[in-house]
């Protein structure tokens, strides 16, 4: 068991602060009627200033990853080309997604740890003309990579393309202006900088989309945009309101406004940058490209010999803390720690401290055993 609910340090889901627990236990109301109304559309005029945008926000019962789907199935068609920019895991599962309803998929990939560089996606667009869409992850969570999305987005914008960018663990610690910078489908979900539990997928839509919907046949119906759009007119969502999580976004946008976005943001920021400080200081090395850093979560290399999943148990056991490994062929050989949302220094200092013990221990356990 966690010794204190931010010792979770996993990038996701990530520990929710009281004022948000609280706001869960209100009673259910109607959700056609004049009180969800109310607080849905504060919500939306909240969220719309926290993703830099005056379009449609949508939040569906959901997951972050449903925006991968919804942003195809509603703009595009089987055979349609799009550049997949590839340069850690989470953007390996939007090109799946991409093949799976038939997208004919150029793929622009980086080292895991290094960032894309604008320059090298102009140059994969000016050799594909006919790209409709990018597919960009703003902050890669498996490798702890912050993408440049304002510098790509204005590159995709004048090619006349669209942009769907997946910012799951990027919003709202990480700085994203939708509209300035030429984003047409940010989708993110409740459980991670949101500090809610998992459950909402919120969906944010520029009004070029709807110069596409129209034109888009690929079958849809929880995911189409047109129903979450007359739904929101109604002041609604299309199916069932998920009451709960709802209160509880509710609640942690007022924090996110109280404290302000631009603190919010530079928060993260000297948290992330701490973070990899003190654990390149214990020889725990952050893999991410100088540059590119993410603030909301940071990978590091294990030392020779010492696998993640070594760490993570006797992070488990020796202090009752959190963390992660990495995903694909960096699964064994990376851990990542999370620093989003409701984080201070306290819960981060602990981490650090107890991975300096873990790792005076584990070298030992390892010659015991041969």
């Amino acid at each position: 068991m966690l010794n204190d609910p931010r010792d979770l340090r996993i990038p996701g889901p990530t520990p929710v602060p009281p004022q948000v627990m609280e706001a869960m236990q209100q009673p259910m109301v109607p959700h056609r009627g004049a009180m969800f109304a109310t607080l849905f559309a504060e919500l939306q005029e909240q969220l719309k200033r926290i993703h830099g945008t005056k379009h449609d926000v949508f939040v569906i019962a959901g997951t972050g990853s449903a925006g991968w789907e919804a942003s195809i199935v509603n703009t595009l068609n089987p055979g349609d080309k799009v550049l997949a920019i590839v340069n850690g895991n989470f953007g390996e599962r939007f090109v799946t997604v991409a093949e799976c309803f038939g997208m004919n998929v150029v793929r622009l990939d980086a080292e895991w740890g290094k960032g894309v560089h604008a320059a090298d996606v102009k140059a994969a667009l000016d050799a594909n003309p006919d790209v409709r869409a990018v597919l960009l992850t703003h902050n890669e969570t498996s490798t702890g990579v912050l993408n440049p999305v304002e510098a790509i987005g204005k590159v995709v914008r004048e090619h006349g393309a669209l942009l769907f960018v997946d910012a799951v663990s990027g919003l709202p610690g990480a700085p994203l202006e939708m509209d300035a910078w030429h984003c047409d489908v940010v989708f993110s979900g409740s459980q991670k900088a949101f500090m809610c539990p998992p459950g909402l997928s919120i969906i944010a839509v520029s009004d070029r989309v709807w110069q596409h919907t129209e034109q888009a046949k690929i079958p849809r119906y929880m995911l189409d945009f047109k129903r979450m759009q007359d739904a929101l007119a109604q002041g609604s969502t299309p199916s069932t309101a998920p009451l709960t999580l709802l209160y509880a976004l509710k609640a942690a946008c007022d924090m996110i406004e109280a404290e302000g976005m631009e603190n919010v943001i530079k928060r993260h920021a000297e948290q992330g940058a701490y973070m990899r400080a003190e654990l390149a200081k214990i020889g725990l090395k952050p893999i991410a490209e100088a540059g590119f850093e993410s603030p909301t979560v940071t990978a590091a290399a294990t030392p020779d010999g010492v696998t993640s999943s070594e760490i993570i148990s006797a992070m488990i056991e020796r202090h009752g803390i959190y963390i992660a490994a990495s995903q694909g062929h960096l699964r064994d050989s990376v851990i990542r720690i999370g620093h989003m949302g409701w984080t201070d220094y306290p819960e981060l200092e602990r981490t650090v401290k107890a991975l300096d013990d873990v790792l005076e221990h584990i070298p030992a356990k390892t010659v015991a055993a041969d």
